[in-house]
């Protein structure tokens, strides 16, 4: 639709007034009360079953951190945020509280002996089912918790904290007496100091060698950044019983990982070593990878990774030589690994990509080669000696393939090969159960069945199933499908059989609640009953939509009416919000995703919280930009956006939930980009909220959401489709707000602030909100409440009708 020149001079006389009056600190406000009630209501528990599927811990979130909190000293390091105070992450959500439930009897206990005040992550299982392990952050402090399931009593097994900066911070041992462990250092001493005088300039130099990469946040800067990188990320290995007796295994490091063999003789380490790098984050560092024995003693060397600046750009890009090592999940000590046969290239025209390999104790043989890939590797499930299956996937094809291979003589079939866009035809995911050694295997029935869960998406929405898979014929027996009015997906499978289900089912008006089925006689009974955590907002209407946008592409999107109001009760505001995603084909794009039946789960950022405002939401509304055969999405990008938010805007007004002239638009990420640029070409929308977005793609020039061609190689798409590019188009209000700590790569603050400069110096209606201290998405109470403070005035302002001048 073309914009409309007129709008500019009523706008820009409203900056005018308001520019004089809005600038600088002005404290954090509180939205309407209805709008904080929610934001303060208790979050739902998450659930974890333990190993021989008889309990579930019941784990409480904690509320929203305070301002306070978030403004702890933080470093930013190499894409990591450390907490210098804890040598933990910063940022972490963690539980308060965990309760242990006997899913047969329902009994429950509370676990004991955690610190008041102690703030738990990183729960575990043991093995056998018979403790869980825990981190409990108290003070300056992460140490390593141990709970016994049986008493609920829980127990400090460890003096030395836990160094929890990057990777997980223990494993079980398969016996389930002990546990592997990264401590901080004993005796390190104080942190390196800032010089206060610089002893030279910080130089980088590249010797003509192609090194692109895409735009990452909190890097290295300088040689003090290193050493303090080197001071709070080096750990010491341990081993530690449960009754507290502690071990030294190997030398201290850079440790990422330090995983036991399922058989618990051997450790499986990564060791991250100089020279750091100022263009890329951690995970591309030099990475040494070795085993060594339970000991610590060094058993073999599998690889020493260079620093990864050089991959080539594209999705499926790799770095070179052996990759993504890990312990087969099946057998004792077999270490398998991931090679490349294209140099990391997949532009290269090759008839395989990649090769699966093993290397068995004592790992001092020749790898055997599992399998040839003609696609990009991207995982491996084991079973047995005789099945594993391993994936590969193509992404300018969208394809994904599935092999069934036997590890033991290296025989292989293609037993699934499709696109993975396809939602409708998507097999689902093979369930997992747990071996002797305490891993994740998969599920396998005679030999030669898996079973198998999936989202069930399908026309009337998404219907979770359960399906038996014979690998041998190919044959699919359905064993159960989700049946409105509810939504019920599977959790668990809790016998051999595949009899005995426990789900996680909900309704529009029931919050998701867990329970025990039995197939053979469709018994079901109820294992958890977690109350509706809001109440006030039973009966929203909710229901799903389909139409057309008038290039025949199918869409949909869920529509939500406040409490008590129905489609025929008059018009009201509404609020789209969307996500635009791309596609290679208008089959897959015109898909419909979400269910009609799903609780209509309220978080605190979430733009559902308009709903108590009095405001109609048009949620998850598809945007797809659609690129079919050898064309790239991005190509109409503009053109389909606008067609796709015109068919949305048109469904409204005809279904009488809205006028034209009580339209907004928002999204958060690519959706705030997404928003920018409907603004700019188009008049459908009113206003638009923008929450950390990007808005200027040169700033990202070697590719950005789905798109990998660079700048360079496609300018002219890069400037159709940065909004900072057409800012002298924009004529209708625009709200921004960004985290001033964003981290997420591409959405740098500066993208806000200098699209805002734009937006300001040529006339347009605009205002940016910085969030001090908050990052991509928003986690302190005065944040989440100022923002959406910001958000009602200004949908009052500018598009519920009768409150504009």
């Amino acid at each position: 639709m073309k914009k409309q020149p007129i709008k500019k001079i009523i706008h820009c006389s409203l900056l005018i007034v308001s520019t004089s009056l809005l600038i600088g600190d002005d404290g954090y406000k509180m939205p309407p009360k209805a709008i904080a009630k929610l934001v303060d209501a208790p979050a739902t528990p998450v659930v974890s079953v333990s190993p021989d599927k008889s309990k579930i811990l019941i784990l409480e979130r904690s509320s929203l951190p305070s301002i306070e909190e978030l403004a702890q000293p933080e470093l930013r390091l190499a894409g990591l945020r450390i907490n210098p105070a804890t040598n933990g992450r910063s940022r972490r959500s963690h539980y308060i509280g965990i309760t242990i439930q006997d899913i047969q009897s329902g009994k429950q206990k509370n676990v004991k002996g955690v610190p008041k005040g102690g703030r738990i992550s990183n729960v575990s299982w043991a093995p056998d089912g018979k403790h869980i392990a825990m981190t409990v952050t108290k003070g300056n402090e992460i140490t390593l918790f141990t709970a016994n399931v049986k008493s609920g009593k829980a127990k400090q097994i460890l003096k030395t904290p836990l160094n929890a900066i990057y990777g997980s911070p223990f494993y079980w041992m398969s016996n389930s007496k002990g546990l592997i462990a990264k401590t901080i250092l004993k005796g390190r001493g104080n942190p390196p100091e800032n010089p206060s005088i610089p002893t030279g300039p910080v130089i980088q130099e590249n010797a003509g060698q192609k090194s692109p990469a895409r735009t990452y946040q909190d890097l290295l800067t300088n040689t003090h950044d290193e050493a303090l990188f080197e001071y709070y990320m080096n750990a010491q290995i341990v081993h530690v019983s449960l009754k507290g007796k502690v071990k030294k295994l190997g030398k201290s490091g850079i440790i990422r990982r330090a995983e036991p063999s399922p058989d618990g003789n051997y450790i499986l380490t990564e060791t991250i070593h100089r020279p750091f790098s100022y263009l890329v984050p951690v995970y591309r560092f030099p990475t040494r990878i070795e085993i060594l024995d339970k000991n610590g003693k060094l058993v073999h060397t599998l690889r020493d990774m260079p620093l990864a600046e050089s991959i080539p750009i594209g999705r499926d890009a790799v770095i070179d030589g052996p990759r993504s090592f890990g312990w087969r999940s099946d057998v004792g000590s077999t270490i398998y690994f991931v090679e490349a046969l294209d140099g990391g290239d997949p532009n290269k025209d090759m008839p395989f990509h990649d090769e699966v390999f093993t290397l068995s104790s004592p790992f001092n043989g020749v790898p055997n080669s599992l399998i040839k890939l003609p696609l990009r590797y991207s995982g491996v499930r084991w079973g047995n000696e005789s099945v594993a299956l391993v994936s590969d996937r193509r992404w300018t094809q969208r394809r994904t393939t599935t092999w069934r291979v036997n590890p033991s003589n290296g025989n292989s079939e293609k037993i699934i090969d499709r696109l993975y866009e396809d939602r409708y035809n998507d097999p689902g995911t093979p369930l997992s159960t747990q071996n002797e050694f305490g891993r994740s295997v998969l599920h396998i029935q005679d030999d030669a069945t898996l079973l198998m869960s999936g989202t069930g998406a399908s026309p009337e929405g998404d219907k979770p199933f359960l399906d038996r898979f014979n690998m041998d014929t190919k044959k699919t027996v359905r064993l159960w499908r989700s049946e409105q009015p509810f939504y019920e997906r599977v959790v668990s499978v809790l016998d051999k059989k595949g009899d005995i289900i426990l789900t996680s089912r909900e309704a529009k008006d029931q919050p998701a609640n867990y329970y025990k089925r039995d197939l053979t006689g469709a018994k079901m009974e109820a294992v958890t009953q977690f109350p509706h955590p809001y109440p006030q907002m039973k009966n929203v209407y909710k229901e799903m939509l389909t139409y057309k946008r008038d290039d025949g592409v199918d869409l949909s999107a869920t529509l939500y009416l406040p409490p008590g109001h129905q489609p025929g009760d008059g018009p009201l505001p509404l609020l789209v919000w969307a996500y635009p995603r791309e596609f290679k084909t208008s089959k897959a794009a015109s898909q419909v995703i979400g269910s009609p039946h799903r609780f209509s789960r309220i978080s605190p950022t979430s733009p559902l919280i308009m709903l108590s405002y009095g405001y109609a939401i048009l949620s998850g509304a598809t945007m797809p930009i659609i690129g079919e055969g050898d064309q790239e999405p991005n190509d109409q990008y503009v053109k389909q956006l606008v067609a796709s938010a015109q068919a949305a805007a048109d469904i409204m007004v005809e279904k009488g939930i809205t006028t034209r002239d009580q339209l907004a638009i928002g999204g958060h990420s690519y959706g705030a980009f997404m928003t920018a640029n409907l603004l700019s070409h188009s008049d459908i929308f009113q206003a638009g909220i923008a929450r950390s977005g990007a808005y200027n793609r040169s700033l990202t020039p070697f590719g950005f959401q789905s798109e990998q061609r660079t700048f360079w190689e496609a300018p002219e798409i890069y400037f159709a489709m940065s909004p900072f590019m057409h800012a002298h188009k924009m004529n209708e209000p625009i709200l921004l707000i960004h985290g001033e700590a964003d981290n997420n790569s591409g959405t740098f603050p500066v993208q806000s602030k200098r699209y805002y400069h734009a937006l300001k110096g040529h006339g347009a209606t605009a205002k940016l909100v910085m969030l001090p201290h908050e990052s991509h998405g928003y986690r302190a109470r005065e944040s989440v409440m100022h923002m959406l403070w910001e958000t009602a005035n200004w949908l009052d302002t500018y598009v519920k009708k009768g409150t504009k001048d």
